[in-house]
């Protein structure tokens, strides 16, 4: 259904928006919005809501790294399997099975690079069937989930003198 897909890009854009905002949005009462977060929810498309979160702007240290991993499968464990055990660490912040020259992308967060470093080697590469980890520390975050992380004076007009 279009409605439920236009319903998704609204939240996406903006989670925080008021029933009411939404409807006005998509041309439809605030109960058909009810029924139809309801119904995502219960399809589980709609999984959670979360802020987009600028770490630079907080006093507390925030580390995140994109971790590579390879995993060598056998005839009793497949993707899934290494998935879950993954999966159930907290400092895991997402985990995905991609193409390309490595199997699968981890988002790992810490406190420090030092606690990030040790859980991908004490956690992470212990596991029987992974065969290669390549940590990436993340340095700075321009675009989070779609957000701009730009100070938001950006005038790109240009000036016009007499």
């Amino acid at each position: 259904m279009e409605a439920k897909r236009e319903l998704l890009d609204l939240l996406l854009s903006d989670a925080r928006q008021s029933t009411e905002d939404i409807a006005r949005q998509l041309g439809v009462d605030a109960a058909t919005v009810e029924e139809l977060v309801d119904e995502l929810e219960a399809e589980g498309a709609i999984r959670g809501y979360q802020a987009v979160v600028d770490w630079n702007n907080v006093d507390e240290e925030h580390v995140r790294a994109e971790v590579e991993l390879n995993v060598e499968l056998d005839r009793e464990t497949g993707y899934e399997d290494i998935a879950q055990r993954i999966a159930r660490f907290p400092e895991v912040a997402s985990l995905r099975l991609i193409s390309g020259s490595y199997d699968f992308a981890v988002d790992v967060e810490g406190d420090s690079m030092h606690d990030v470093s040790n859980f991908v080697s004490e956690q992470i590469a212990p596991i029987p069937e992974v065969t290669q980890t390549v940590t990436h520390f993340v340095m700075t975050t321009y675009k989070e989930r779609g957000v701009y992380f730009g100070d938001g004076d950006d005038d790109d007009r240009l000036a016009v003198s007499p």
